[in-house]
């Protein structure tokens, strides 16, 4: 029972701030502010770690269309993970863990202080003041991110493939062009879009539902992490199911 109303406050929090993404004031400043700080603490950690992504997956596939006769397909397979699956992935991990913390951490500090109950008295909108701002400076961080994430992550690609495992430059351009298409960027920018709103969303609901002192604020951003990583996973199924049935494969 407990998850049942926990999850209808969240989504019924979701719903509020959609609802007052639209209505003025805008936060322009506290935007810009978050846009900022969540791309300062996201950029190096999604880059490094988008290297070995790129080169573990160009590793597996390499392995695998070799052994179908399928070499010249390995540039398309490994371009392919990277923009459409891993890319978003590691967008919205990066995100959800340093990011969303923060997010947490400093909305479940203000609620302790009772900082969010003198905004409520004052006649000010938590929601629309502290929320909205960061779920809009996530989501626009996020879809940035990921294509700096697309961009390293199918350069580790390549370097493994044509220096490591012997391929050719041409084999590995001519086969993403092949099967790639628009589309597929659209999708990664589409799931990146959606899972930094999420990120967003679950750290800033868990702030704001923050109690018990300092300890409770450490709990919520366990919690909030926990919940997002397993929420992502969940999205992305969804997700890639309903691109699968509706855009027409290249090559197929």
């Amino acid at each position: 029972m407990n998850v049942l109303v926990s999850t209808g406050t969240f989504v019924a929090f979701c719903l509020d701030t959609a609802r007052k993404t639209v209505r003025r004031p805008f936060q322009v400043r506290e935007l810009i502010q978050q846009a900022w700080f969540i791309s300062s603490v996201s950029i190096l950690p999604a880059a490094l770690v988008s290297i070995p992504f790129g080169a573990v997956i160009a590793l597996q596939l390499g392995s695998l269309v070799r052994q179908l006769g399928a070499q010249s397909f390995t540039g398309a397979a490994s371009v392919l993970a990277v923009v459409r699956e891993s890319g978003p992935i590691v967008t919205a991990l990066i995100i959800a863990g340093a990011g969303g913390s923060a997010i947490c951490a400093d909305l479940g500090a203000r609620k302790i202080r009772e900082e969010i109950d003198a905004m409520r008295v004052l006649g000010i909108d938590p929601i629309q003041r502290l929320v909205v701002p960061r779920v809009i400076a996530s989501m626009l961080v996020a879809v940035l991110l990921n294509g700096l994430v697309s961009v390293v992550g199918v350069f580790g690609g390549y370097v493994f493939n044509v220096l490591v495992q012997g391929g050719t430059t041409g084999a590995y351009i001519a086969s993403f062009q092949a099967l790639g298409q628009l589309s597929d960027l659209a999708a990664g920018e589409i799931k990146a879009l959606v899972f930094g709103a999420a990120a967003a969303l679950v750290a800033s609901y868990k702030g704001l539902n923050a109690g018990g002192g300092p300890k409770g604020v450490g709990d919520a951003v366990n919690q909030s992490v926990v919940i997002t990583f397993m929420l992502l996973f969940a999205l992305n199924f969804l997700i890639t199911a309903i691109y699968f049935q509706v855009v027409p494969q290249k090559g197929t």
